[in-house]
């Protein structure tokens, strides 16, 4: 209990402490304003002259390459891996035999299908010609025809799964992964390799809203990266989102042709340098200087009469930490980057360096 209180009480020191330092902090500061204000009576502010400067809208952006294609072959009927043709690291062409799987029940099922195929044949022959002789109903041949057209169908697939033994590469790439071994017992879904088209690779990076508006598709963008220092490739523009991403950023997808002996590797860090031709030299202020914000579109300029003067502009594009001044300010004006809370239309100030 008397331990309780004893930290209690120092709690309450502590705090009166702390609100006594910020209390002296305060008036020491009131202090130094009022002196100023007695010896000037001008409010303290900083200001910078607006200029003309060339506007560089170059930039880079950094992102991983990516294949072309990612692929994840899989198994499309059931058997037992009988031969396997390609081991990780392969080169391989589309249409290539990759696996072979035992044909054994696919096969049977093929002699099946055709066997019932035959026979309903057969017999859709004979009710046709009893049908043009009265013998049977229109109803019994219109059901033996069906049942024929699904026989035919049966055939089809049994084909297509003894074609499907034997199973080749949809594109042509690099073996990455082998996910089956000789002997296994494969059925559809199984994974059987994974395969990666490096030929033309694709390098995702980004942009955001003031710099996306001066990219195109088909633009030529030099790629470099640290794994190749002093090595520059050429990529193309084939994707700009039309929406932007959770960050505001919109997904740039750039391509580039692999060169011999497939040096870039998928999933290698590089960076894409956007270049734009020289703009005109166009009026250039601090963010800072807006009244609450660019959007504002007000800011305060120097008089010759050392007084504050509320100025309506209209901004351009923004560049980081500068903004574009398309009319309402003249170069060589000063305006206000600092203060500006304290200061209303014809407010005296003392501009500071």
């Amino acid at each position: 209990m008397k331990r309780g209180i004893l930290t209690a009480i120092i709690v309450i020191v502590i705090i009166g402490l702390i609100a006594w330092v910020l209390t002296s902090n305060k008036k020491e500061n009131e202090a130094k304003t009022a002196v100023v204000s007695q010896s000037t009576g001008a409010i303290l502010v900083k200001t910078a002259i607006a200029k003309k400067e060339s506007l560089n809208l170059d930039f880079t952006a950094n992102g991983n390459f990516a294949p072309k294609q990612d692929l994840s072959l899989l198994a499309e009927t059931n058997g037992r891996v009988t031969q396997i043709m390609v081991k990780e690291g392969s080169s391989v062409s589309k249409g290539q035999v990759l696996v072979k799987i035992d044909p054994e029940y696919a096969s049977l099922d093929l002699q099946s299908a055709e066997t019932a195929y035959q026979k309903l044949k057969t017999d859709m022959d004979r009710y046709q010609s009893a049908y043009e002789t009265g013998g049977v109903t229109r109803a019994q041949l219109d059901e033996i025809t069906f049942n024929f057209r699904n026989a035919e169908t049966q055939v089809k697939q049994a084909r297509r799964r003894v074609q499907d033994a034997f199973i080749t590469s949809p594109i042509s790439g690099i073996v990455n992964k082998r996910n089956i071994e000789l002997g296994a017992f494969v059925s559809p879904g199984t994974p059987l390799f994974d395969i990666v088209d490096v030929s033309t690779l694709k390098l995702e990076v980004t942009a955001n809203e003031s710099q996306v508006v001066y990219i195109n598709k088909g633009d030529k963008i030099a790629i470099t990266t640290t794994v190749f220092p002093g090595k520059e490739f050429s990529g193309t523009v084939t994707f700009i989102a039309a929406k932007s991403d959770n960050t505001l950023n919109y997904p740039i997808e750039i391509e580039v042709t692999n060169p011999e002996a497939n040096t870039i590797r998928a999933g290698m860090y590089a960076t894409a340098t956007f270049k734009f031709p020289k703009q005109e030299p166009q009026i250039i202020i601090p963010r800072s200087s807006f009244v609450g914000g660019v959007n504002s579109n007000q800011i305060f300029v120097l008089s010759k009469d050392s007084t504050a003067k509320i100025q309506n502009v209209v901004t351009g594009r923004i560049l980081g930490e500068q903004v574009e001044i398309v009319s309402g300010l003249n170069e060589g004006e000063k305006v206000i980057t600092s203060g500006q809370i304290n200061l209303v239309d014809g407010t005296k100030v003392s501009p500071q360096s």
